[in-house]
């Protein structure tokens, strides 16, 4: 009995993950997700090529015509998703050369002022276009760096200090084969109508991290 009753509870929660990605994507993603979502095999690291050839072949992302390493879905002007591989990691600016060519992250972002953005949503939206493995990278991954920090909260309580400081929300993980970086803002409500989590190489962790906690400072 108590099989069945996890068994249905998973169901439950697979079933609510792909009606909120529905929502904000539009997609229609079919009934059976496991059998038909299939393992990630373009990831950070590998040519923009490799990579727009499975964004085209992804059954979760269905770019447009014309979208390549882009991707946006978007049903109202106040409920937009955005996919999007780079050859830059968001917070570092500059590349090597020898980078150029080379796919450096990937970052799933949410924009819903209806339904609100939540870490779940991200979440699930990070194992329905990856798939179990990358999902399991990413559950099984260390906590390295969280934010807002107590001397963030402190110094966005003094007088003309930016209220930022506090509303975003977000962490970095450091998974056995890629790192990952989700970040919400809040509201003045007290939730989130924004957020992203990007997937990269590990070898970007230590500069990400320096570059978050440079913040405290500022």
């Amino acid at each position: 009995m108590n099989c069945f009753k996890s068994a249905n509870i998973k169901g439950v929660k697979i079933a609510i993950a792909t009606t909120l990605l529905m929502q904000i994507t539009s997609i229609a993603l079919p009934t059976t997700w496991r059998s038909v979502v299939p393992a990630a095999i373009a990831l950070p690291g590998q040519t923009p090529d490799q990579v727009i050839d499975w964004i085209r072949t992804n059954p979760v992302l269905r770019p447009s015509a014309g979208e390549r390493l882009l991707v946006r879905k978007s049903d109202t002007p106040s409920r937009r998703f955005q996919f999007q591989a780079s050859v830059v990691l968001p917070g570092i600016a500059s590349i090597q050369k020898s980078d150029a060519n080379l796919i450096r992250s990937e970052q799933i972002r949410f924009f819903d002022i209806i339904n609100g953005v939540t870490r779940s949503r991200l979440e699930e939206t990070l194992r329905s276009i990856y798939g179990p493995e990358i999902m399991r990278d990413y559950a099984t991954a260390k906590r390295v760096y969280a934010y807002p920090t107590a001397a963030m909260v402190q110094r966005s309580q003094a007088k003309n200090a930016s209220p930022i400081l506090r509303a975003l929300q977000g962490e970095l993980r450091q998974g056995k084969k890629y790192g990952y970086w989700i970040e919400l803002l809040q509201n003045d409500r007290g939730s989130a109508n924004s957020g992203q989590i990007t997937i990269f190489e590990l070898e970007s962790l230590p500069k990400l991290k320096e570059e978050l906690s440079a913040r405290e400072k500022r």
